[in-house]
């Protein structure tokens, strides 16, 4: 996964001009959220449970489109970390993935919400607590869309200064809050999962934009 030490950027960043190494810890951000989404790679197979895979399928058919939606939103950050983008771009790109990282999400909950409870122990918790996991993670992204759409573009010390506020909470979003997340898909959840194509492009997916 591309690693970008939130601790090693400088604080001096703003005064770079056109150049925005500050955005760069949006780009790590992102890219530790889009794990959020598929903790499914690496499972075996599981011994044969049609209730389970059918569940299994219709939540991995509903997020292969999202994981590819979470992946074009880090790809639309990091080409603007790239390409010396003027604060106004670096704005509206932020804007609009944060606005798909929140809808990605919303839809992810809604599938899980709608597929529900697996047939495995306590699977009515584990989808509860996911689902309400997904719609908060959903609501942060909303929230930080609203963040950066009133950052100032005129000023690039306070836009860079507004932009490292914002890292810091994409920092603490990706590195916190997937633990229902994770619960739901251990064991033959997990199993399950990991046995359809749809999960298996999705992990695909992921793991080629964090790379």
């Amino acid at each position: 996964m591309r690693s970008y030490a939130i601790r090693r950027v400088s604080s001096g960043a703003e005064s770079h001009g056109r150049d925005h190494p500050v955005n760069k810890k949006l780009v790590a951000a992102l890219s530790g959220g889009a794990v959020l989404v598929l903790a499914l790679s690496g499972c075996s197979s599981d011994d044969g449970n049609d209730k389970l895979d059918a569940w299994a399928k219709q939540v991995c058919d509903a997020v292969q489109p999202q994981a590819k939606k979470i992946e074009s939103a880090n790809a639309a950050i990091q080409k603007e970390t790239s390409d010396n983008a003027t604060p106004e771009e670096v704005q509206k790109t932020d804007s609009k993935a944060f606005q798909d990282m929140s809808d990605a999400y919303k839809a992810i909950g809604t599938a899980v919400d709608k597929a529900g409870a697996p047939d495995v122990e306590s699977g009515a918790k584990k989808q509860q607590d996911a689902v309400k996991e997904l719609n908060g993670i959903s609501a942060s992204y909303a929230d930080l869309k609203k963040q950066v759409d009133k950052l100032d573009t005129k000023d690039q010390a306070k836009f860079a200064e507004g932009l490292k506020d914002i890292a810091t909470e994409l920092n603490k979003l990706s590195t916190s809050g997937s633990n229902a997340l994770k619960t739901l898909e251990e064991g033959e959840v997990g199993q399950a999962m990991a046995e359809q194509s749809s999960c298996k492009s999705a992990s695909g997916t992921e793991s080629a934009a964090a790379s």
